[in-house]
C-alpha cells in the first residue's frame, strides 16, 4: 500500500504546485493584461470613481465631470462640446475614447506614474489610491476657435490656424460637429446618440481639420511656385515665364484654360500667375519640373508624411507617384490625385511666413498635475527647412499681391500685412461634384505676431458659379486672423 499512497501523494503535490504556479503566473505575468482588458468592469469603476482632470483652452477647462449616483460615480461633461470636439475628442463609460481624451487618459484619470509622489508611488498599488487627475494644456486660442466656427456658419468645412514661429495650433475647427456630452454615459439616450453618430461609418465624428483630405486646387500652386524658385526654373517671382495660354497638356490634345479668360496669363510672371491663379503657368511649371522634383518639394512641406502627430495623428496629405507627364501637369494646379488636409495647407503658409522653416504643428503646450505643476512640456520642434529664406521672401511678397491685387482681396485687413492664395478644387467623376472652396494665408501685425491659416468650405453654394475660394473660404481665414492679431 505504501507505494500507491506515495504515488497518489506525489500526484496531489504536483497538482497543488501546478495550481500555485498558475495562480502566480496570473497574478504577476498576466496582471497587466487582465487589468487592461476592456471586459474588466473594474477598469471603468476605477476610472470614473472620481472627477477626471481637464483639457484647458485659454487657461479654462472645456471639459468637466458630473456625479452620476451609480457604480460609475462620475461621467465626462463638455463645455461648448461641438466647438472643441475636434480638439478634445470624447471619453465615454461605454464607448472608450479618442483624440486627446484617449492619448492622455492616464494623466487625466490620475494613473500616470508621473503624478504620484514618492510615497504614493510605493503605497498606491497596495492601497488602490491614486492622485487626482492632471490637466492637458492646449495651444488653442478661444477667440480664434470661435471666430472660425462663427465664420463657417454651419456649412460643411474645416479651418486651421497656426503660429508659424512655434507650430502652435491656434484654431482647429470642423463642421458640422457633434457634442461629446451626448455619449459619455451608459443611458439609453447615450446609446441612441452613439448609434446616430456611428451611422455612415462614423462620418459625423470625423475631424475634418486633421483627418479628412481633399483636392487642394489652386492653393497647391504655392508648392509649385516654391519648387520653381528653389530649382532655378524661375529666377524670381517677377520674371516672365514661357507659358502659352491656353496650354495643351503634354502628350495629349487636352487644352487647359483659365477661369478668367481675360486674365494676363500668357507668359505671366509667378506673381501675376498667383494673383490671377493662372492654370497654364503652373501646369507648365509642373510639367517642366517633373514628378521627382515636385514630389521632393511637396515632401518638404509635409506631403506623404505618414506620421504627423499633433499629438493626434493627422491623415497623410498625398502627392502621387508614377504619373504620366500630363498628370504631373495637372498636379501643378492641385488636381489629379493630389490631396491635402486643411492642416497641411496651413503648414504651407506657415513655412512661407516663417522664412522657409517649418515647425511641427502641435495642439498641446504642456501637461500638468492637479496643482498646476508641469509634468511634461511640448517645446517647439523643427520639422525641417522647406525652402531658402530668399524663396520664402519672394513668396511672401507674391502672396501679399494676391490679397492686394488678385483673387484674395476678401482676406485683406486694414493695418495688417496679409498674404494668401485662393483655390477652387474640382472633384467627383468628370468633376461632377460641387467644387471645394479653399483659402490659405498668413498675416503679420508688424510687432512680431504672425498667424498662418487655411480653410476649406465643401457645400458653400449649390450654384457652381458662386463657389470661389475667395468668396467662401476667404472670410473664414480673415475672421481667424482678425481674432488673433486685431485685439
Amino acid at each position: 500500500m505504501a507505494g500507491p499512497l506515495r504515488r497518489a501523494s506525489m500526484f496531489c503535490l504536483l497538482l497543488v504546485l501546478a495550481l500555485m504556479a498558475r495562480a502566480t503566473w496570473l497574478a504577476v505575468a498576466e496582471a497587466d493584461d487582465y487589468r487592461g482588458n476592456p471586459a474588466n468592469a473594474r477598469i471603468a469603476i476605477d476610472r470614473y470613481a472620481r472627477p477626471l482632470g481637464n483639457i484647458l483652452v485659454g487657461g479654462q477647462p472645456v471639459t468637466g465631470s458630473v456625479p452620476t449616483g451609480g457604480s460609475l460615480a462620475y461621467q465626462r461633461s463638455y463645455t461648448d462640446g461641438p466647438l472643441y470636439a475636434p480638439l478634445t475628442g470624447y471619453t465615454s463609460q461605454a464607448y472608450g475614447g479618442n483624440q486627446l481624451e484617449s492619448l492622455f487618459a492616464d494623466l487625466l484619470d490620475g494613473t500616470d506614474p508621473r503624478l504620484a509622489d514618492p510615497v504614493g508611488a510605493l503605497t498606491g498599488p497596495l492601497t488602490r489610491s491614486r492622485p487626482a487627475g492632471g490637466d492637458v494644456v492646449s495651444t488653442v486660442d478661444p477667440a480664434v476657435q470661435r471666430a472660425a466656427w462663427d465664420a463657417l456658419g454651419g456649412r460643411q468645412g474645416a479651418a486651421v490656424a497656426i503660429d508659424p514661429a512655434t507650430g502652435a495650433v491656434l484654431g482647429l475647427v470642423s463642421t458640422p460637429s457633434y457634442d461629446p456630452s451626448g455619449i459619455t454615459g451608459r443611458s439609453a439616450a447615450d446609446g441612441q446618440n452613439w448609434q446616430r453618430l456611428s451611422a455612415d461609418n462614423g462620418r459625423a465624428m470625423v475631424n475634418g481639420a486633421l483627418r479628412a483630405t481633399y483636392a487642394p486646387g489652386s492653393t497647391f500652386k504655392l508648392v509649385v511656385a516654391a519648387a520653381a524658385l528653389e530649382t532655378g526654373l524661375a529666377p524670381d517671382v517677377d520674371t516672365p515665364t514661357a507659358s502659352p495660354n491656353p496650354y495643351t497638356l503634354p502628350g495629349t490634345r487636352t487644352v487647359l484654360t483659365n477661369e478668367n479668360p481675360d486674365a494676363p496669363c500668357a507668359n505671366a510672371t509667378l506673381r501675376t500667375a498667383l494673383e490671377y491663379s493662372c492654370n497654364n503657368v503652373f501646369a507648365k511649371a509642373a510639367a517642366d519640373l517633373g514628378e521627382a522634383k515636385l514630389s521632393a518639394q511637396a515632401a518638404k512641406f509635409g506631403f506623404n508624411l505618414e506620421k504627423l502627430d499633433t499629438p493626434v495623428r493627422a491623415a497623410a496629405s498625398v502627392y502621387p507617384a508614377g504619373m504620366e507627364p500630363s498628370q504631373v501637369a495637372l498636379t501643378g494646379i492641385g488636381q489629379f490625385s493630389v490631396t491635402a488636409t486643411p492642416l497641411q495647407m496651413a503648414m504651407v503658409s506657415a513655412a512661407v511666413a516663417n522664412d522657409g522653416l517649418l515647425m511641427t504643428p502641435s495642439t498641446v503646450s504642456k501637461l500638468t498635475d492637479h496643482a498646476g505643476r508641469t509634468v511634461q512640456e511640448f517645446p517647439p520642434i523643427e520639422l525641417g527647412r522647406v525652402m531658402s529664406e530668399r524663396t520664402a521672401k519672394q513668396l511672401q511678397s507674391a502672396m501679399v499681391s494676391v490679397v492686394t491685387d488678385g483673387t484674395g482681396k476678401a482676406a485683406a485687413i486694414a493695418g495688417l500685412t496679409v498674404g494668401g492664395k485662393t483655390g477652387t478644387a474640382q472633384h467627383g467623376v468628370d468633376n461632377s461634384g460641387l467644387p471645394y472652396a479653399w483659402f490659405t494665408s498668413y498675416a503679420d501685425d508688424g510687432r512680431g505676431h504672425r498667424i498662418a491659416t487655411a480653410a476649406v468650405v465643401l457645400n458653400g453654394s449649390t450654384d457652381r458659379d458662386e463657389i470661389t475660394g475667395g468668396g467662401l473660404a476667404g472670410p473664414v481665414v480673415k475672421a481667424m486672423t482678425a481674432a488673433y492679431l486685431k485685439r
